[in-house]
């Protein structure tokens, strides 16, 4: 059992290496411990909690810095979290109502907020579904010889595609669409619908086909989009201000820009039994996450889809800060897609 006085040495030096970045000597945990002590005293104690793995001496007449374990330590019994302003409560209500009937853009915008709020790469993953089928489609006339193409998916997923239509969109040619439609793509598998399927339309549209043709194209390219795993990152850029990762930044930035790994990561916490948690430094199952914190939430919703949504960033991070308004950016997500899906 640690006694308490090692426990507030090692929060001291926890809270000033992540505010400054510097490691912490004794002469200076004298001077901010509440109660006197002798220099060799607080030595003995940072020797000890050394021993324990908690912290670590980069140089032999150096301070202390928090280990990566000790981060751990410290989320678990020491930080005492901030309280999120109502102000910063409210901005962030704000922004997640605007795109709370469509969850992909939910939770991007909460990745977005996630990036501003917390000064780390924000990223959400929408995991495929196999079964999810198409529900509906609608063509919206959009000035001469265009239109919007827009399709909803059982899913809850929305796509939408700006065409050239090669001939007037009057009522015979919307019917005609719509009846094709209904007769070949409603309720069909979203990874189902391919040029073969297009080929059947023939046997409706007969000399028409080339009219719809783009129309019907465009629509297998946006079963297709729909059909796959879609990973955002918000905030890369956040992470070059995290000093203490040096090169390692490079690497982290150069994983993620390949995204399947981080694809085949959000999938399969998704289909994991926890609903939500925080990796920091070894924890990481992925190697080249190793020297982050990162944290993840998963979010099923509509028709059983599932997604994920998390931050990565150093792990010298403002935990008290950062972790309170994480929370409160899941739990608002999670009541929107739970609310309107």
């Amino acid at each position: 059992m640690i006694s308490e006085r090692r426990l507030a040495i090692l929060n001291l030096i926890i809270e000033h290496y992540i505010q400054t970045g510097e490691p912490m000597g004794s002469k200076t945990l004298c001077r901010l411990l509440p109660y006197s002590v002798s220099s060799a005293t607080v030595r003995n104690e940072m020797a000890y909690l050394s021993e324990l793995g908690y912290l670590e001496q980069r140089h032999t007449s150096g301070g202390r810095v928090p280990s990566k374990a000790s981060y751990r330590y410290y989320i678990d019994s020491l930080m005492v979290p901030e309280d999120i302003s109502n102000y910063d409560k409210q901005m962030i209500d704000e922004a997640l109502a605007v795109n709370s009937g469509d969850p992909e853009r939910l939770l991007s915008d909460a990745a977005k907020l996630l990036a501003q709020y917390t000064h780390c790469i924000g990223f959400c993953c929408a995991i495929e579904d196999p079964l999810d089928c198409i529900q509906g489609v609608d063509l919206i006339p959009a000035g001469k010889s265009k239109a919007m193409l827009v399709m909803l998916t059982m899913g809850s997923k929305i796509k939408s595609s700006l065409i050239n239509i090669p001939c007037a969109l009057d009522d015979e040619f919307r019917f005609l669409f719509y009846e094709v439609v209904q007769r070949l793509f409603i309720g069909t598998g979203l990874t189902e619908v391919n040029l073969s399927l297009v080929q059947r339309c023939v046997l409706i549209a007969g000399e028409r086909i080339f009219d719809l043709l783009p129309i019907l194209t465009s629509l297998c390219s946006l079963c297709a989009e729909a059909s796959q795993s879609r990973l955002t990152l918000e905030g890369e850029t956040n992470i070059l201000s995290h000093e203490e990762l040096g090169s390692e930044v490079y690497k982290i930035l150069s994983f993620l820009a390949d995204k399947e790994r981080m694809i085949d990561f959000s999938a399969t916490f998704a289909e994991s039994n926890v609903q939500r948690t925080m990796f920091i430094g070894n924890e990481n199952p992925l190697f080249e996450l190793k020297n982050t914190s990162t944290v993840i939430s998963k979010f099923t919703y509509g028709n059983n889809q599932s997604a994920t949504l998390g931050i990565i960033g150093s792990t010298r991070i403002n935990y008290k800060r950062i972790i309170p308004c994480v929370e409160y950016i899941f739990n608002k997500a999670d009541s929107l897609l739970t609310a309107n899906h």
